[in-house]
């Protein structure tokens, strides 16, 4: 293998691995507030960028991209007070089936809105076919966006969960509801706040990557069942390990294509994921108890 192609199979990696650390991030937030795995967190990201896309054609590309993580976040919100605030002590099977159902629910709405047509935003830099080289490589702008939005959104969740109330206040409801609530925290309304920013960082992620990965109805699954990979080969719970483990599985597939066909690729991540639920199922960097939001 060359130098030149090593390092394209590398920086492909990172960045859908940081791709695949966002939507784990999206997981981590909501299951430390609530103890939800939400397997409907993929649609946010699909959402994002469809809104996006439609929203571009009347506005210029970062109002769009700010009313579509606006949106999404609202519907995040919605998601969670219609379907989730109402249930009393749910069982996780019972959440995992409501979330999966809610995940089918917007496919449906997005192909009836947006068709089964392919879709994209156009580079942010507003020329695809420019590159920049590193180390030896051609790689497009683009590709240096979403590492950035990802490095960015990691810091400044860092900066909110650490020095903000309402940060604190998450992480309180996180550790303990009950006490949380004695101390005058209105922990349903911490949850709805969770569904939003979970909202949100998805949608801002489905932007990002738009130019990239192209948008679709149905894409919203696939990068479910890796975010969820990615948060469980992590540690459910530590985002910060969850964008380790997001990079690690992406640079892993990026390699294998030189291995094994494309269409099995998908199969790494669910082979990755059966083997850590077997062998260490609180994940590579996890505690046995799955930690609260202060890992930021």
């Amino acid at each position: 293998m060359t130098s030149q192609l090593f390092f394209q199979y590398l920086f492909a990696g990172i960045t859908y691995g940081s791709i695949y650390a966002i939507v784990a991030i999206g997981f981590n937030i909501i299951y430390n507030t609530t103890g939800i795995i939400n397997f409907a967190q993929g649609e946010f990201v699909m959402l994002g960028g469809m809104i996006a896309i439609s929203l571009h054609a009347m506005l210029p590309l970062p109002l769009a991209i700010g009313l579509a993580v606006i949106i999404t976040m609202v519907i995040g919100a919605l998601i969670e007070i219609i379907f989730i605030r109402w249930l009393q002590n749910p069982s996780v099977l019972r959440m995992i089936i409501i979330t999966i159902g809610l995940s089918i629910l917007i496919r449906e709405a997005a192909l009836h809105l947006w068709g089964e047509g392919v879709r994209s935003l156009p580079y942010f830099n507003g020329n695809e076919i420019s590159t920049i080289r590193i180390l030896d490589t051609n790689i497009s702008p683009q590709v240096l966006w979403v590492i950035a939005v990802c490095a960015i959104i990691v810091a400044l969740l860092s900066l909110f969960f650490r020095f903000t109330s309402l940060g604190q206040e998450m992480r309180a409801c996180a550790a303990n509801r009950l006490a949380a609530t004695l101390c005058g925290i209105s922990t349903k309304n911490m949850v709805t706040f969770s569904f939003m920013l979970s909202a949100g960082i998805g949608a801002l992620a489905g932007c990002v990557v738009s130019p990239i990965t192209y948008t679709q109805y149905d894409g919203g699954t696939p990068l479910a069942i890796k975010g969820f990979t990615v948060a469980v080969l992590g540690g459910l719970g530590n985002s910060m390990a969850a964008v380790m483990a997001g990079l690690l599985l992406g640079i892993i597939e990026s390699f294998s294509v030189s291995v094994v066909p494309l269409a099995f690729q998908d199969a790494i991540s669910i082979a990755l994921l059966l083997t850590i639920l077997f062998v260490r199922p609180h994940g590579l960097f996890g505690s046995k108890e799955a930690a609260g939001l202060k890992e930021f």
